[in-house]
């Protein structure tokens, strides 16, 4: 069942175009989705439009964004319950009408002045391709745990696509929430893959690092929220579905890298390795004790410029200090 309902007040048509469409699929995210939204609305930014695409909450979500349609520009779309949100922000991207796109997830938030920094990275120069930026990891009561930072850097030229895709061959680092990007790019590579529903955004951000080239903002102007509802959490404690997707993910675009590059095998060694130990600690989340013999010794093949750029790409050491911060806090919180 599919069926568009704009909430606004305002017929869609009588607005001006907007020069940046905030994609946001929800489900069932009462408890976070408010401070979403007012996330966007603190911007105070009147050239948006918020598309918020509902896969069938059953809780006070609908009700939220009926809310908040007073005070947001924001158009409902309810399509009943088809749970897969790379389907549903595939179907925002097709009825937005700005220029620009951004994606913020229900339980994740912008900083007051993002809109403001990047529509000024716009104005500093010919139009990019896209954007991105470093973010904060937050807890669930919104404090922070620790910097999500892009292993890119930090100089105000745009940065050629084939650093981005050599360095996101090796672990997606961009969060959905950090970026911008045309439309128009977003439909000509086919928007999302809907058959990914952990790893979408990782192939996405690799094909649109092949058309074209992107800015890189390194002050945190978004926060990503660590908690154990939360969809990464929920996707991630099925390792082999986790496993068989980042592969798949890797299987695709590695081959063209190398037929480019091809003296650049450091790239496939550390790019392998990264999925194993992602697939590995997604494993141990649910008690699965992974292959350690097995998991050492192709981390020793990697050598010590191989364990460089793994560590350097891959941002392991902040991931993982983040999210044992995360546990401390939540077993802190049921002792008290």
């Amino acid at each position: 069942m599919t069926a568009a309902s704009p909430t606004s007040s305002v017929p869609t048509d009588a607005r001006s175009t907007p020069w940046l469409s905030v994609v946001m699929p929800t489900y069932n995210g009462e408890r976070y989705l408010p401070a979403a939204l007012e996330s966007i609305r603190i911007q105070g930014d009147s050239g948006i439009e918020v598309i918020a695409v509902d896969d069938g909450s059953t809780d006070g979500t609908l009700q939220i964004l009926r809310q908040s349609s007073q005070s947001l520009p924001l158009v409902l779309i309810e399509r009943g319950r088809i749970g897969n949100w790379v389907a549903n922000t595939n179907h925002a991207f097709s009825v937005a009408r700005g220029e620009y796109l951004s994606m913020l997830h229900q339980d994740d938030c912008w900083l007051p002045e993002r809109l403001a920094v990047l529509r000024g990275l716009l104005a500093d120069r010919s139009p990019p391709l896209w954007l991105c930026h470093a973010s904060w990891f937050i807890d669930a009561n919104g404090k922070r745990l620790g910097k999500w930072h892009c292993p890119l850097p930090s100089r105000p030229e745009p940065l050629p696509g084939d650093l981005l895709r050599q360095r996101l061959l090796v672990q997606n680092f961009l969060f959905i929430g950090a970026v911008i990007f045309r439309r128009d790019a977003a439909l000509a590579v086919g928007g999302m893959d809907e058959r990914l529903s952990y790893a979408a955004d990782w192939d996405f951000w690799l094909k649109l690092a092949v058309a074209g080239d992107a800015i890189y903002r390194p002050e945190p102007l978004s926060c990503f929220r660590i908690h154990d509802a939360s969809q990464t959490v929920a996707i991630s404690r099925d390792s082999r579905e986790f496993e068989r997707q980042l592969d798949a993910v890797l299987d695709r675009h590695l081959e063209p890298w190398l037929t480019q590059h091809p003296n650049d095998r450091g790239v496939a060694r550390a790019a392998r390795f990264s999925v194993k130990m992602n697939s590995a600690l997604a494993g141990l989340s649910q008690g699965i004790r992974p292959d350690f013999l097995a998991l050492a010794r192709q981390g020793l093949a990697l050598g010590p410029c191989g364990w460089h750029r793994y560590l350097r790409d891959s941002r392991i050491i902040e991931r993982t200090l983040s999210r044992l911060r995360a546990m401390r806090r939540r077993r802190a919180n049921r002792e008290t």
